[in-house]
């Protein structure tokens, strides 16, 4: 029988650019190490401002600009069933994270959200990532992602035990 997929939520304000950024980004890091189907990615705003839009003209810009794959992305709101089906949820500021939190005591949700720049390895990195919708700093919230990305997903590696088909 095959092993039910890792599932990751990234979560941000609006989900039109830190959220489906950071989507982007680990998508493209799993099919490289061809783990596809085995870790699968999505995201979530807290707020529904932009729900059925697509991700913000400096996101897919900032993605294309380094080469990774923009996503077929529409914004979506977060759920309470995205508190049962993934196995991580990935927060981008602390107004995300209480949000989440919230609805995880209101649905008694056995879930741990957690900030993903605490995936960072650095002492002196900001506690939130920025965002860019007021900022334009697209390219500094992409540094930023990739990095505590890249952290996560090594965490992943090794706490699931699973072995990248390539690199």
């Amino acid at each position: 029988m095959a092993q039910r997929p890792i599932r990751v939520l990234f979560v941000c304000t609006g989900n039109i650019c830190r959220s489906p950024m950071a989507e982007a980004i680990l998508r493209h890091k799993v099919a490289q190490l061809g783990l596809d189907g085995v870790i699968e990615v999505d995201s979530a705003g807290t707020d529904s401002w932009h729900v059925g839009e697509r991700p913000h003209r400096g996101t897919i810009r900032e993605l294309q600009r380094r080469g990774v794959p923009v996503p077929d992305h529409r914004a979506r709101a977060l759920t309470a069933d995205d508190l049962r089906t993934f196995d991580y949820i990935l927060t981008m500021d602390l107004d995300n994270l209480n949000a989440v939190r919230s609805l995880v005591r209101r649905t008694g949700a056995n879930i741990e959200p957690r900030p993903i720049l605490e995936f960072l390895d650095d002492p002196n990195a900001p506690m939130e990532v920025p965002d860019p919708y007021y900022e334009r700093n697209f390219d500094e919230v992409y540094d930023l992602l990739d990095k505590a990305i890249d952290g996560f997903l090594e965490t992943l590696i090794r706490t699931h035990r699973l072995t990248p088909r390539r690199s």
